[in-house]
């Protein structure tokens, strides 16, 4: 069965270490995508995900604009990330892993995202929607943004590692009836 990815209640962010001694938080506010969610037997399950690199916000315009230059996203050449899964396995009946391919600036790299189902829930309007966190851990140098500067005590402006956090709400899609005409 379908599922669309809810955006108004859904959130991709991350963060990174600044200067070796904070974390800078961002996150993504353009994205898209369907999850194929079988409920009764979830490795079958399928996730794809495409994400406005354009979108990215971390509070400060002039980084912002650094993150979509070609010193990291390059968004003019590569407007688009994208996650697709592979497999999913599932731990036990709220966590589980999913592994996919993250496509950034073209190269693409497998990930897992360790997952925890938060179950479901009727809207008053009717629709079922189900909901996930997600979290990873990927190094941005294998994605090819390798920009930084060496800090005179050490250490360097931008950490290497890059934590992700998914709050994930999905909708049920219900199936159109066809009619046929006699």
């Amino acid at each position: 069965m379908t599922w669309i990815i809810d955006t108004s209640h859904s959130t991709i962010t991350f963060s990174v270490r600044h200067m070796m001694i904070s974390k800078v938080r961002g996150r993504f506010s353009r994205f898209d995508g369907t999850v194929d969610f079988d409920e009764l037997n979830p490795v079958n399950s399928s996730v794809k995900v495409n994400i406005d690199a354009s979108s990215i916000d971390t509070r400060d315009e002039r980084r912002d604009a650094h993150l979509m230059s070609p010193d990291f996203l390059d968004v003019a050449n590569y407007p688009t990330l994208t996650f697709v899964s592979k497999q999913i396995e599932v731990i036990d009946d709220n966590h589980g892993r999913i592994i996919g391919d993250l496509t950034i600036r073209g190269v693409t790299r497998e990930v897992v995202l360790d997952v925890e189902y938060n179950g479901q829930s009727k809207s008053p309007w009717g629709t079922v929607s189900a909901g996930f966190s997600a979290t990873t851990k990927i190094n941005r140098k294998d994605w090819g943004l390798t920009w930084n500067v060496a800090l005179e005590t050490g250490g360097v402006l931008v950490g290497e590692e890059v934590a992700i956090d998914i709050e994930l709400e999905i909708v049920k899609q219900v199936p159109q009836e066809t009619s046929v005409a006699v």
